[in-house]
């Protein structure tokens, strides 16, 4: 048997920053992303973003890489989107990339109230900013070109 916890925020943005989210039915995307999460055995903890990215705080089953979770996911979102393309206008794909940093269980509550607070946070900060701010604090190496 394995103990683990592995609490990861994980961090999407839709292709080239288009911003197909609309406020009117990001709550249907993060139910359904809640779906996936449970039927994968993984607990979300919160979501929420802007009309061109997402967040996530998600413990992962152990069984579970974070590059396989993020993969699925993606696949799973955009066959949703795409699905109910009145809904998210313009989405076409999620950028290649992600950001996932992992966090201890005394760290939870700080992300969480950091994902509640995503759309007052970005009244002062773009998504680039953040993403590179977050990164230079992990110390994560980045190409400034693909932020």
């Amino acid at each position: 048997m394995a103990y683990t916890k592995l609490i990861y925020h994980i961090i999407l943005r839709t292709h080239q920053g288009t911003a197909p989210i609309v406020e009117t039915y990001e709550r249907d995307l993060y139910m359904y992303i809640y779906g996936f999460c449970k039927n994968h055995q993984c607990v979300l903890y919160r979501i929420n973003g802007m009309p061109d990215h997402i967040h996530m705080l998600v413990s992962l089953h152990p069984t579970i890489a974070v590059a396989s979770f993020v993969h699925d996911l993606k696949i799973a979102t955009n066959n949703y989107m795409t699905a109910h393309r009145e809904h998210f206008p313009g989405f076409t794909k999620w950028e290649q990339g992600y950001c996932a940093l992992t966090y201890a269980e005394s760290d939870k509550e700080n992300v969480i109230q950091y994902i509640i607070n995503q759309k007052q946070h970005h009244n002062q900060h773009s998504v680039r900013d953040e993403l590179m701010s977050l990164l230079k604090e992990w110390g994560v190496a980045y190409d400034e070109r693909y932020i």
